[in-house]
């Protein structure tokens, strides 16, 4: 059995289409659901589903995980190591489009184009008080130049002539030449220059809360945060703290650290210079179109006997 989950079932026809034989479902993949499908011998998931060591259990057959993102921290890789299970993701499907989403939000906040909506809409056609930041001449600090981080310096350089600067554990010097942004040497020396930060990182044991009370303290007071990577690289709490104490100006926020239980995420999501997307910044004509077509390649690969394309090193 071949299993595509988690897909909105307005998007399942196209799927469908590239994967006849497969069984789809709009369900996430969880210890509840797995049960349902436990002759399944490959699985393609989005980040919703949770493939946990208690999850692949109930899934004695499983010999390949195709998860339709870039990020795999939803899996288990110890475990699947463990089962000899193949894990793949997509390092690559339109990271443009993620980072269209970045300035959407930070547009959005800096613009205060919420506020004039909703002023507009109650009849008051005014522009007093909402007086906007400019970007040009800003500079935006990037944390992650993978092609997401790398797509958000181009445009924030080239497009909106804002000074970027930008830190990696493996920089890509020739990629700064090209879209004109700087590395910094040590995150420390990042934040504190810094008037916008966009995060890029995958949310690993050593970027779990690397955004807490200590690293919020040491960026310029004001500073406006964008999160379109990981909810668990900020420690929501301390955000919480930052946004009242008015340390962090505004935040413009893709995902949450608790995205399955949004009770604790209501004191953030109240503020009015925070402004949340569910989790759709890959969600465009583009990049679902790229997303599907390579998940069916890599499935079609290991339907032929062949090893699919982007393994996840270690496993």
């Amino acid at each position: 059995m071949l299993l595509i989950a988690d897909v909105p079932e307005t998007d399942q026809p196209a799927l469908q289409a590239l994967l006849p034989e497969a069984i789809l479902t709009s369900d996430p993949l969880t210890a509840e659901t797995a049960p349902r499908y436990s002759a399944a011998r490959a699985v393609c998931i989005f980040v919703s589903s949770c493939l946990s060591a208690e999850v692949m259990a109930q899934l004695p057959h499983l010999e390949l995980i195709v998860t339709r993102s870039v990020g795999y921290d939803h899996i288990d890789l110890s475990a699947a190591r463990a089962r000899g299970i193949t894990v793949c993701h997509i390092p690559e499907y339109g990271s443009y489009v993620i980072a269209e989403h970045v300035f959407a939000l930070l547009l959005s906040l800096v613009r205060h184009i919420r506020e004039g909506d909703t002023r507009v809409e109650a009849g008051q056609f005014a522009w007093q008080g909402l007086q906007g930041m400019a970007l040009r001449g800003k500079t935006l600090g990037v944390v992650g130049t993978g092609n997401i981080g790398l797509q958000v310096c181009r445009i924030a350089s080239l497009g909106f002539q804002m000074r970027v600067l930008a830190y990696d554990v493996s920089p890509q010097q020739e990629k700064s030449k090209a879209y004109h942004f700087t590395y910094a040497e040590r995150l420390e020396e990042l934040y504190p220059q810094c008037d916008v930060l966009s995060l890029h990182v995958p949310l690993l044991p050593a970027t779990g809360h690397m955004i807490n009370a200590q690293t919020l303290q040491q960026m310029k007071r004001g500073v406006i945060l964008i999160n379109t990577a990981r909810g668990g690289l900020i420690d929501t709490p301390s955000l919480v703290a930052a946004l009242r104490s008015g340390q962090v100006g505004g935040a413009g926020l893709d995902v949450l650290e608790h995205e399955a239980n949004l009770a604790e995420e209501r004191a953030l999501i109240a503020f009015p210079q925070v402004i949340t997307t569910p989790h759709i910044a890959f969600y465009a004509d583009d990049s679902l179109h790229q997303l599907y077509e390579q998940s069916a390649r890599l499935l079609h690969q290991w339907q032929h006997g062949q090893a699919p394309d982007y393994q996840v090193q270690g496993v």
